[in-house]
């Protein structure tokens, strides 16, 4: 059945899409993985599998709205259980849908345990930009990262890296920092290099019970810093040019132009939609559940998902800070931090970020050298001598009091990021 063709949906800002195609399956039991409890919201299968019908239903009408790139992140759960002949049809339906010169950017995150040569030849031929989860070497990564039977998944991604590196695939690295790791900074770090991956993501493990207590293998907002600033002093000796790291790139690219990157750093929580196996969306992935559905891909426009009451209230809740953040010379970095490190014991965005003392100890730390290569960067580019850049060269927003904030809280700057320097004198 072809679905129906309406009529082009304009969104009135740009959105990117993270797709569960095969919702919370996976091949894998991580002990510390807050997916696998979603397939309770579809009890009524024991496999999940996003079919053709929904397929085209979303790339028809995301490639109908107006993006600068349509971008999608293939996620899970593990995605490439839906096998190669699913993302094969996935290219099949965004060339017949795109409009001639769109630019489409597709993304997979995975396990890499299911991925031989065939896969990557695959995501190598269509340029998919894959992220592996590498949690360090084999003592750390098998510490939480087993199978249903509890043994460690390390040798079997190791063939997926391997089977990537042949085919030629641009791949990086995320890193879930838990209890398994947090302690051994520089020991991660080093072994990914070892590896020859020189792009990574550290994500930091914050998982809570009930009652809002932390569970064993999170970590908590001071080793988070000294995680980083690990990590950090191991990269600044020699590799500010070679290895890329995600936290310190969007620092430095604030400084820079002034924008984000991250959806951790801006003001509003409305940057994509997450597309769950039979269609349904919703706002945010750490953040599906029923009362947050927004609609489905079947039924609903993005436009008018979108500018609805529910999608609006949830992303207003990024700038909904606490007040010791007005006080907080770091909070044009973070902006709160990620709702999801706010609501433990309660759904209060004006909790402070459970890993807030960690980011703080890590800016006090970090700033002045991701500063100087701010300094560099826009040298580079302006096309003066190195050496020449002040602190004054690095972007401070024009914004005036009664403007938008800058950050995209839809507040005004006085209200927003200005309350700061208002406070702060």
């Amino acid at each position: 059945m072809q679905p129906e063709r309406r009529p082009r949906d304009a969104a009135p800002t740009p959105f990117s899409l993270l797709v569960k195609p095969a919702s919370a399956d996976c091949n894998l039991r991580c002990t510390y993985c807050f997916y696998l409890e979603k397939s309770a919201l579809y009890p009524n299968a024991s496999r999940h599998r996003m079919t053709h019908d929904v397929l085209e239903a979303m790339i028809g009408s995301y490639m109908r709205t107006s993006q600068p790139t349509y971008s999608i992140g293939w996620q899970g759960g593990e995605p490439t259980l839906m096998g190669v002949d699913f993302f094969r049809d996935v290219v099949a339906l965004e060339k017949e849908h795109g409009k001639r010169g769109a630019v489409v950017a597709n993304g997979l995150q995975t396990n890499a345990t299911l991925i031989d040569d065939e896969f990557a030849g695959f995501l190598a031929e269509y340029n998919f930009l894959v992220g592996v989860s590498i949690d360090g070497p084999e003592s750390t990564h098998d510490t939480y990262r087993c199978n249903s039977a509890g043994t460690g998944s390390h040798a079997a991604a190791m063939r997926g890296v391997d089977a990537l590196k042949r085919n030629k695939v641009e791949y990086n690295a995320l890193i879930l920092v838990s209890a398994a790791n947090v302690e051994h900074p520089q020991l991660v770090y080093e072994y990914l290099l070892d590896l020859g991956i020189f792009y990574h993501q550290y994500i930091p493990c914050v998982e809570f019970d009930d009652q809002g207590n932390p569970l064993p293998y999170a970590i908590t907002g001071e080793q988070w810093g000294r995680f980083l600033k690990g990590v950090f002093d191991a990269w600044k000796k020699r590799d500010t040019h070679r290895v890329s790291i995600r936290d310190f790139d969007a620092i430095v690219g604030h400084m820079v132009t002034g924008r984000y990157s991250m959806c951790v750093q801006s003001g509003m929580c409305t940057g994509y939609f997450v597309v769950e196996h039979n269609g349904d969306v919703y706002p945010c992935d750490f953040f599906v559940e029923p009362s947050k559905r927004l609609g489905s891909v079947l039924t609903d426009g993005w436009q008018t998902m979108q500018q609805s009451k529910k999608y609006r209230a949830f992303g207003r809740q990024k700038s909904a800070w606490n007040e010791a953040c007005y006080r907080c010379p770091y909070v044009r970095y973070c902006s709160g931090d990620c709702l999801k490190q706010r609501f433990y014991g309660g759904a209060d965005p004006e909790r402070l970020s459970w890993l807030c003392p960690g980011w703080k100890s890590f800016y006090a730390h970090a700033l002045p050298e991701l500063e100087r290569l701010a300094i560099e960067v826009i040298n580079e580019r302006s096309g003066s001598p190195a050496g020449a850049g002040r602190r004054d060269r690095i972007h401070r927003p024009r914004v005036g009091w009664n403007d938008p904030c800058y950050c995209g809280s839809e507040k005004k700057y006085r209200l927003c990021h200005g309350k700061f320097r208002s406070r702060a004198g």
